[in-house]
Parts: structure tokens; C-alpha cells; sequence
């Protein structure tokens, strides 16, 4: 039978006991991890947040009745214990924090029974993720997954407390705000009042922390809820949380300055990990040409080669086909992979294939200095021996090759180094390598849409060196944009700010807005500028990605309390879900039958 706690409070909580303790009575309060039954002596181990503490209940020190409810104790049954802290009589046990002492149970309080879990409540559980989440209440038991959501909480007190030192104001923006045609997908909150019209949840909180500086609050942050209607993948969620801000006189080196500081400020106080300052920097074709992603893992080598001149005069149709349409030949070194299985190969044409390549051309160095290569027969010798340079091939190694339009190339190479690392595990899980990613293409060529979008969004300001190329040659415009970059993952990026009306119309223009449009979205900012804009930039953080790289983590799952799947609902409360018909009427919405007969 459970128990309320009247006349009871907890004194510590499990961790927190220690050696210091020893003599003093405490109460404590939890759920049982096990018990272990010595005839006349029962073990429980008592667990709560902050850890494991070992209960021991005496037959001959403590009454009949309470050792007969803790015979009874199961696991996650939820209990509250007063006695005395004493020295372990069993052996240390180094693992624990409380590893040296134990309580010597005096009183036990039954608070709440439980069934048997689905699963254990352990760390690293081998448990089906599927099965977790249907059971998320019970998952976040779990020390681990425990220890993540912890240091979420610890890192947004960090930051809190370091900008408001630094002179920010924490400032809430709308959580129902107006639909715009850039970016992801919106979700959409139809509106009662308004029949037929939608707000839309925020992808960010863009417009409004830009009117703020308008405003002249100088200074803003928000720990903010963001919504994108897009597909999932292990780092991606429909809601998902930033660390936005955005500060006023400023320009690139000033945000970047103060988010140095932050990031060095929570990893030293969060993790114990220093970062050396100031961080690397590198331009965003600098990146691409060397790693072939602008998000570059810079814990190992394997660096993109580019030897589209060594083989512009070769006789191999793949080779010279890429560069005749404007493409390029690249390649990796695979450091002593020339003896790697051809089924294997294989299997990494078959992976770069899955990005859009046609193949993969490779070359493997025998120990002898000879080859081993699928176009050996299209190149002639002197030709095979400059690539092998070119590559700075030595004997052992193992070439591979891209050829093809510039951007299919480097997401191909750049995917491949990628996967290449892991297989070869190139890489030290406990290093971080952070770099600064600058000097973004303002726009993007959308085959799609047959128009320019903006790569960040339609705010960024140009390169002042590049603005007379906004209308001759678009794609030529590099932005005053910045992406702060942890072991090839983005974890967050912003931009300095168009604060000039007649920048912003040539902007607009560049996107294939006219002026009505332009305005039609986003008038109610172009008008605020009318008013006197300081120049301004900002930045924000992805909190989900910077806490999984920082717990060590593959998903930002598991530093999510309660995070949806990759169809973007929720296994434990059932999200999305039907509504009473009364509301869908009260909304003047009809649900229509798709034909393939799904609502």
C-alpha cells in the first residue's frame, strides 16, 4: 500500500550523501534500482537524479514490520528512507559516488508501488529506441539520458548568465506569428477568430529580434521554440530550441568576439573542456575546396585534391566529359587503404552513387609502385604517375575520384571523407574542433524555382566589396554571413544585417521579389526601417545540436525531454491526432479525403 509523506522531508538527495555524513541521520527518497535479499540482511540500491545510494535494512536492528515492507520492495517502487549513514561493511565500491558508505535503514515509507517496467531502467540500454519513446516517462529515468537533460539545463543557465553580464536583455518574441514564402515548410495554426486565416508557429525568431534592435534595445537573447515542417533526420526535429540573439553597432568580429567567449565560458563550466581561443577561421570556398562540405570535420586529414588540370588532356570520357561541361576532377587519398577488398570499393561507389555520382574512379597504389585502377587502360603511363603526384599517392595508398559538376563533387567527396573516417575511425570522440565558416555565397541558384534564394535568408548583407556584382552576377556575391562549425556539425550560424533601404530593394530584386511582394511579406519590418535602423547582426545557435555534441551523442534525441520521430509525431502521447468535429466546425475547417483515401 503507498504512503504520503506527511511528517517527512528529505534531508539529501542520494549523491549528495558522503563520508562527511558519516553518523548523522538523513532521509532520503526514490525509486529502487534492485534489491538483493541476504536472509536476515536486505540491500536495496536507491536511486534518484543525482545518483545511487545503498540502503541496507538489518533484521536485528530495525522493527518486524519494516523489514518485512522492504522484503516486499520491488524495482521503481518509489520509497523514503530515514537512518544513519555508516561505513560500507561490504567492500568499497569504486564506481559509485557513494561508493564508501551506506544508510543503515531505521524507518521505511512505502510512497507509490510499481508494475514491472518494459525495459530495464539502466544505462546504455539496449533497449529498442521505438519502445523508449512509447515509454518516454520511464526512458528518462535512465542516468544517462538523466545526465543529458542535466547538462541541457546547466548550459542554458550558462548562457543566461553569461549574456546578461555581457549587456543582452532576454526578450520573448510571438510564438503565433505570419506565414513567408522563404525557407522550410510552416506549421500553421488556423485561427477562430479570423476564419480562413493561419498564423504560423516560428522557423526562428528572424523579423521580430531585428525589430528589437529597431526598438533600440541594443542587446537581445532568447532561448527560443522553433518549428519547421520538414523531414527528420538524427540532428534535426520539427520543434527544436535556439539560442538566438542579435546586437546592435556591430559587425562581424564583434559576434564573433562574444560568442567565443560564451562557447569557451559554457564548455569549461559544463564539460571542463578549454577551448582555445581565438578559434579557426576559414572562408566558405576555402571549405568546400579542401573538405568539400561547408561544415568540415577537422579532427583528421583526407583533404579534397583538386587535379582537374592534370586530367584536362586525358583520353578518359568520364574526366574529360566533367570538365567540358564546366565540372571538375577531385579526388581523396585514402592513407594506406591501396590493399582495401574490391568489395569494399565497390560498396563506397555504391555510397557515392546514394549522392548523385555516377560512379567513382579509383586508383590503388600497389607496395611496388604500381596501380590497380578501374581507367588505368583510358591513361597513359606519364599520365598516371602526375595524378599519383597530384594525389601525393605513395605506395599503399588508395585513390578515389569524383568528376562531375562542381557541387555534385564536393557533396560526394565530402560525404565520402566523411563516411571513410568512420569506418577507418580517423577521428578521437573526445576532441573538438571548432571553426568559424565566413564569407557565405549570398544566393543560390534554385534549378527548381528557376530563381535565386538566399542561402541564409533574404536580410543578409553583401560583402560591401561585392556589392556592384548584385545585379550582373549574383552568384559571384559573398555575404557578411558566419556558421560556428564542432566536428563537422553547424551549430549555429547568423549574419550581419541590410540595414540600408536601398541594399534591401537590390536584395529583393536579386530574389525575384518586386517591391509590392516584398513589402505584402515583410512590411511591417521595411516600414519599422523607415524609422532610423542601427546596423546590426546576429546569431543563433542550434541547443539540441550544441548539447549533443557536448553529451557525446549520435541523435539530438537523447538530449531531448520529449522528442518526436522521423514521421514527426510523438509514440508516447500519440501526436499529431483526430479532433472532435465540434472544433474542426468552430474553425470553419473540412477535412478532405486524399485520393490515395487518407485524410
Amino acid at each position: 500500500m503507498a504512503e504520503s509523506m506527511q511528517g517527512l522531508k528529505r534531508s539529501h538527495r542520494c549523491a549528495e550523501v558522503s563520508k562527511g555524513n558519516l553518523g548523522e541521520q538523513v532521509t532520503v527518497m526514490g525509486w529502487v534500482q534492485k534489491t538483493r535479499n541476504k536472509g536476515g540482511l536486505i540491500f536495496a540500491d536507491l536511486r534518484d537524479r543525482s545518483g545511487l545510494l545503498q540502503i541496507t535494512f538489518n533484521s536485528e536492528k530495525i522493527s518486524e514490520e519494516t523489514f518485512n515492507q522492504a522484503y516486499k520492495l520491488r524495482s521503481e517502487f518509489v520509497i523514503a528512507v530515514t537512518g544513519t549513514v555508516v561505513e560500507r561493511e561490504g567492500g568499497v565500491n569504486p564506481n559509485l559516488l557513494t561508493g564508501e558508505i551506506e544508510i543503515a535503514a531505521e524507518t521505511l515509507r512505502v510512497l507509490s508501488e510499481a508494475e514491472t517496467p518494459p525495459f530495464p531502467i539502466e544505462a546504455n540500454s539496449r533497449t529498442k529506441e521505438e519502445l523508449r519513446l512509447k515509454y518516454r516517462y520511464l526512458d528518462l529515468r535512465r542516468p544517462d539520458l538523466q545526465a543529458n537533460i542535466m547538462l541541457r539545463s546547466k548550459v542554458c543557465m550558462l548562457v543566461r548568465t553569461f549574456l546578461a553580464e555581457e549587456g543582452f536583455l532576454e526578450i520573448e518574441t510571438p510564438m503565433l506569428t505570419k506565414s513567408t514564402p522563404e525557407g522550410a515548410r510552416d506549421y500553421l495554426v488556423p485561427s477562430r477568430v479570423h476564419p480562413g486565416s493561419f498564423y504560423a508557429l516560428p522557423q526562428s525568431p528572424q523579423i521580430f529580434k531585428q525589430l528589437l534592435m529597431c526598438s533600440g534595445y541594443d542587446r537581445y537573447f532568447q532561448i527560443a521554440r522553433c518549428f519547421r515542417d520538414e523531414d527528420l533526420r538524427a540532428d534535426r526535429q520539427p520543434e527544436f530550441t535556439q539560442i538566438d540573439m542579435e546586437l546592435s553597432f556591430v559587425d562581424v568580429d564583434d559576434v564573433i568576439d562574444v560568442n567565443e567567449r560564451l562557447l569557451a565560458k559554457i564548455f569549461r563550466e559544463a564539460t571542463g573542456v578549454e577551448i582555445s581561443l581565438p578559434i579557426q577561421r576559414m572562408t566558405w570556398q576555402e571549405a568546400m575546396d579542401r573538405f568539400g562540405s561547408d561544415k568540415p570535420d577537422l579532427r583528421f586529414g583526407m583533404e579534397l585534391h583538386n587535379v582537374t588540370d592534370v586530367v584536362k588532356d586525358s583520353a578518359f570520357v568520364v574526366f574529360k566529359g566533367a570538365i567540358e561541361a564546366g565540372g571538375s576532377v577531385r579526388g581523396i587519398n585514402v592513407k594506406g587503404q591501396g590493399g582495401m577488398p574490391r568489395k569494399k570499393i565497390d560498396a563506397l561507389v555504391e555510397f557515392a552513387k546514394g549522392y548523385g555520382a555516377k560512379g567513382l574512379a579509383y586508383i590503388a597504389i600497389n607496395e611496388d609502385g604500381t596501380y590497380k585502377s578501374s581507367f588505368a587502360k583510358f591513361m597513359k603511363p606519364e599520365e598516371m604517375d602526375a595524378l599519383a603526384t597530384a594525389m601525393e599517392g605513395e605506395p599503399g595508398d588508395l585513390l578515389l575520384f569524383a568528376a562531375d559538376k562542381n557541387k555534385l563533387v564536393y557533396d560526394v567527396l565530402g560525404a565520402l571523407r566523411l563516411e571513410l573516417a568512420s569506418q577507418l575511425e580517423l577521428f578521437d570522440k573526445d576532441e573538438y574542433r571548432f571553426v568559424w565558416i565566413t564569407e557565405f555565397p549570398l544566393l543560390e541558384w534554385s534549378e527548381e524555382q528557376g530563381r535565386y534564394l538566399a542561402m541564409h535568408h533574404p536580410f543578409t548583407m553583401p560583402m560591401e566589396e561585392d556589392l556592384p556584382y548584385l545585379e550582373t552576377e549574383p552568384g559571384r556575391v559573398r555575404a557578411k554571413a558566419y556558421d560556428i562549425v564542432l566536428n563537422g556539425t553547424e551549430l549555429g550560424g547568423g549574419s550581419v544585417r541590410i540595414h540600408q533601404d536601398d541594399v534591401q530593394e537590390r536584395m529583393f530584386a536579386a530574389l525575384g521579389f518586386t517591391k509590392d511582394a516584398a513589402y505584402e511579406q515583410f512590411g511591417f519590418l521595411l516600414n519599422a526601417f523607415k524609422y532610423g535602423v542601427p546596423p546590426h547582426a546576429g546569431l543563433a545557435y542550434g541547443l539540441d545540436r550544441l548539447i549533443m555534441l557536448m553529451a557525446k551523442e549520435n541523435s539530438i534525441r537523447d538530449v531531448i525531454a520529449f522528442p518526436k520521430v522521423k514521421d514527426a509525431s510523438c509514440l508516447m502521447s500519440e501526436a499529431p491526432n483526430r479532433v472532435d468535429e465540434k472544433q474542426l466546425e468552430e474553425l470553419a475547417i473540412a477535412v478532405m479525403t486524399a485520393p490515395d483515401g487518407q485524410e
